[in-house]
């Protein structure tokens, strides 16, 4: 699938971008462009790699014209360029707009004005039912890219959805590592907040996995693991031989207690894929995409909340271990 291929990576210089390019690096692909606008995350991560696949591009995914000239040759795009966190969106909407819909806008023109073979979105649980201004923007943005494959072209376009993903920038596990260490409190928002959870590799295998075996039009979802942040918390302190108290700061704007990765309305037209993913097929019509599912099975639950099927404080540990942050 990647052999020999031209790989256009937006937002290439975050947490996923680096285990992206590293494990797309042994399957021998003609050249990796990392498109970003941070030039100094670039010079890191350029010296990080040492390898002359790589190339780097500093733009912006809401600047139309950089972003198709970076295009031009592309066969592949992985669209992970975003602004993420919560409050960041809610303090300031019209930049998540920019960068989160019309960005995203900008890559589907991009591509098929470039002829890419294949866009593969990354999309995140806060667009299933959006609480916050994040969200809202990611639905649109999976809107978009489903819709693209409406547009004439031979450009194929997929989303995948998922939750949190382990030690990402941001992640609450270098928050709470860090409070333990050098503070003597964790904050929590709530202490009944759930979420799911992934690890940085396993998230891109799943990854690859949709981008080899998907259609076109289909919203991938990983069923990832689920925990208490409290039993996280618990788990880490534990491990680092220190207990702290946790306080209580208050849920903030637009935050959710328990996320979900599939509403009852996209219920109703989800399928079981396997054991790894479930596939949201759109409501609008996509030629060929519903006769490829209609030997899967449907799915027999309402929704997929992160209240349930709660990991244990050891499957937690054992999480972390693979994700590298236990010994």
């Amino acid at each position: 699938m990647f052999e020999g291929r031209r790989i256009l990576i937006t937002g290439g210089t975050g947490s996923w971008g680096y285990e992206l390019v590293r494990q797309l690096l042994p399957q021998n692909p003609e050249r990796i462009i990392v498109y970003s606008r941070n030039e100094s995350s670039q010079v890191a991560m350029q010296r990080a790699f040492e390898d002359k696949r790589i190339s780097f591009c500093i733009g912006d995914i809401r600047d139309r014209e950089a972003l198709v000239r970076a295009c031009s040759g592309v066969d592949l795009i992985f669209h992970l360029a975003a602004l993420k966190h919560v409050p960041v969106c809610e303090d300031q909407p019209y930049e998540a707009l920019k960068t989160n819909v019309i960005g995203t806008q900008n890559v589907i023109e991009a591509a098929i004005e470039n002829k890419v073979e294949r866009v593969i979105n990354i999309s995140t649980d806060k667009a299933a039912n959006p609480s916050n201004f994040y969200g809202m923007t990611k639905a649109i943005g999976e809107k978009l890219i489903v819709y693209a494959n409406l547009l004439g072209s031979d450009t194929k376009f997929v989303c995948v959805r998922g939750g949190n993903v382990l030690g990402t920038n941001g992640s609450v596990i270098h928050l709470f590592m860090n409070q333990i260490a050098h503070k003597n409190e964790i904050s929590l928002t709530h202490r009944n907040m759930t979420r799911f959870f992934l690890t940085l590799e396993d998230a891109i295998r799943l990854l690859f996995k949709a981008t080899m075996e998907s259609v076109g039009g289909e919203i991938f979802v990983m069923t990832m693991p689920t925990c208490r942040i409290v039993d996280l918390a618990d788990v880490l302190m534990e491990a680092m031989g220190k207990h702290v108290d946790m306080v209580e700061t208050g849920v903030r704007p637009g935050e959710k207690i328990h996320e979900i990765l599939l509403t009852e309305y996209e219920s109703l037209s989800t399928v079981v894929y396997d054991d790894q993913y479930l596939v949201i097929l759109p409501t609008i019509d996509i030629p060929g995409l519903s006769a490829h599912y209609s030997s899967y099975p449907k799915v027999h639950f309402d929704s997929f909340s992160s209240s349930q099927s709660l990991m244990t404080k050891e499957e937690i540990r054992q999480m972390l271990v693979r994700g590298g942050f236990l010994t």
